[in-house]
């Protein structure tokens, strides 16, 4: 189990998976929408608070919905999401960004969400949950995701996600 600052710390620290990420200018052409690997992307800023949670997981919803994903793959996507703001909220410093991206290739969405860099201390949930509560987002997105990550660059750090998807008719 991990404590807050573990997690803290485990967050400042970049990794990288064998399957890899946008990175570098590769993740900067998938955030921008110019990388040819990504038939579809969106992005919307999130406010640095505890609600961002919800609005980010209505915005995936609605993308995800728009892009035709099968309703368990989105149930997947919108878990994921929920453990990355939760974690960016609680453990990073503003500004707050979500990004989805539709692969073109594989079935898969990258999702990223861009903080402004470990925050020196935790955030209000930190304080308030139960000692089990905590340390159990990072392992939920690993179980999920085929690869999943985190990228230091100017102006803060992208923590991402790369999930296997089925289209659907919905």
């Amino acid at each position: 189990m991990e404590t807050s600052q573990q997690l803290s710390s485990a967050m400042r620290t970049p990794v990288r998976t064998a399957a890899g990420g946008p990175c570098g200018s590769g993740r900067d052409a998938a955030l921008n929408g110019s990388d040819p690997r990504f038939v579809a992307h969106a992005s919307r800023p999130l406010a640095h608070r505890p609600e961002a949670v919800g609005h980010a997981r209505r915005i995936a919803r609605s993308v995800l919905h728009a892009w035709r994903i099968d309703d368990d793959a989105a149930h997947s996507v919108l878990l994921v999401v929920s453990e990355l703001v939760t974690n960016a909220v609680e453990h990073a410093q503003p500004p707050l960004a979500l990004h989805l991206c539709r692969e073109n290739r594989g079935r898969r969405v990258w999702v990223g969400i861009t903080d402004g860099g470990p925050s020196a201390r935790g955030g209000a949930w930190t304080s308030t949950c139960a000692h089990d509560e905590h340390g159990r987002g990072l392992a939920i997105v690993e179980a999920l995701a085929a690869a999943h990550g985190a990228d230091r660059h100017v102006g803060g750090t992208t923590h991402w996600a790369r999930l296997p998807v089925a289209c659907g008719t919905h």
